[in-house]
């Protein structure tokens, strides 16, 4: 099968829950990647073959396909189509595997991916509270009938996690902690900056806390009665974009492109939909085999931070080491723009292998529904 190459990716700054994105329109939002994209990547835009973005909640402003809607605001070819995907948290990364897709399989050879969200316009499951049947879960007789009436929710789910491991409240607090530190490095030493296209004004990720302290995060109220989850071990409510090109060997050499790296395996799983975040476990493991690798030999990890356990039990079980995840912070410190985050990780994976001149990157990600999808790359 045909090679399918990263050419080029670039981010929003990740801002704030009301914080300097939140009154950007995400058509705005999104077309402000898909633009620096093109002008990074200098390429003619009509040569693009589709544009492939993650969103979840397409309501309002996110709603009309926000694929189509981010490229023509962006003031691009309207030749070039686009479509909207929703892998849960996943989407933009699954955004990425669709476009690789397309190019190994020889019937496209540029593809846009990338994903947009914002979060303090349109808020998590936004779409369910405004459904007539707003329960995608106990309000079916089919799931009752296979699930019965057991509580859905991803805060259940860490917390199940979190029962399952072993994890007390202050290893995972502990590990949040490291999460903001790692970011508040990165930020600091200017690792992030080169990934980062200005958006209204907003140049630097908001979300890594300089202040926070075991103490401040010890005195929050958990999420469920008597539970160890609180906001501090959680993603944070964030908005952003990402956009990413893929491209065939043909396209590489009719467009003169330089290729960054080579998509080398990919995987999505289905697990357990009520724990629902341990997906990761058995992606990581599928796409280390379609790759012929084992985890010693992957350089970098980027596993999303949904929620710390999450990554605390992915370590514990592939046995991985932690000094070599997701060591510029994750989305605890740095947020959680939903359908954005996939592109917005792996463009971070792919700037830390090149600074550290390592080979080989694994990205995953835990999705409602028990779903994860697993990414190796190869720097070029």
């Amino acid at each position: 099968m045909a090679d399918a190459y990263i050419i080029e990716s670039v981010r929003t700054a990740v801002g704030r829950r009301n914080g300097g994105l939140a009154e950007l329109h995400p058509a705005d939002l999104g077309g402000a990647v898909l633009a620096a994209l093109v002008e990074r990547a200098d390429i003619d835009p009509a040569a693009v073959d589709d544009v492939v973005l993650g969103c979840l909640d397409p309501l309002g402003g996110q709603a009309a396909n926000i694929a189509r809607t981010s490229w023509l605001a962006a003031g691009l070819p309207e030749s070039v189509p686009g479509v909207t995907i929703d892998r849960q948290c996943g989407s933009s990364q699954q955004a990425v595997h669709f476009a690789a897709q397309a190019v190994m399989s020889g019937t496209q050879d540029l593809v846009v991916a990338g994903g947009v969200q914002n979060m303090s316009a349109v808020p998590m499951a936004s779409s369910w509270r405004t459904a007539t049947v707003p329960d995608p879960f106990s309000g079916s007789a089919g799931w009752r009938a296979r699930y019965g009436d057991t509580e859905i929710t991803q805060f259940r789910g860490a917390e199940l996690i979190a029962d399952k491991w072993g994890l007390d409240r202050g290893t995972l607090e502990q590990f949040a902690l490291e999460s903001h530190r790692l970011a508040v490095a990165a930020v600091d030493a200017g690792r992030l900056a080169g990934q980062i296209v200005p958006v209204a004004g907003v140049t630097v990720d908001e979300g890594p806390r300089r202040d926070t302290t075991l103490e401040k995060m010890a005195a929050l109220r958990p999420l469920s009665p008597g539970g160890r989850i609180t906001a501090a071990v959680a993603s944070q409510v964030s908005d952003g974009a990402a956009a990413m090109l893929v491209a065939s060997e043909e396209a590489v050499r009719r467009h003169g492109l330089r290729p960054r790296a080579r998509i080398r395996a990919m995987s999505v799983v289905g697990d357990d939909p009520v724990m629902m975040l341990t997906g990761p476990i058995p992606a990581t493991r599928r796409v280390l085999e379609r790759c012929g690798l084992g985890v010693d030999d992957i350089d970098l990890f980027e596993v999303n931070e949904a929620f710390a356990p999450v990554v605390l039990a992915w370590l514990a079980e592939l046995r991985a080491d932690p000094d070599r995840t997701n060591v510029n912070g994750g989305a605890i410190a740095l947020g959680h723009p939903l359908g954005a985050s996939g592109v917005r990780i792996m463009t971070d994976l792919l700037c830390e292998l090149e600074r550290q001149g390592a080979r080989y990157g694994l990205q995953t990600m835990c999705e409602g529904g028990g779903l994860a999808n697993a990414t190796i790359i190869e720097r070029l």
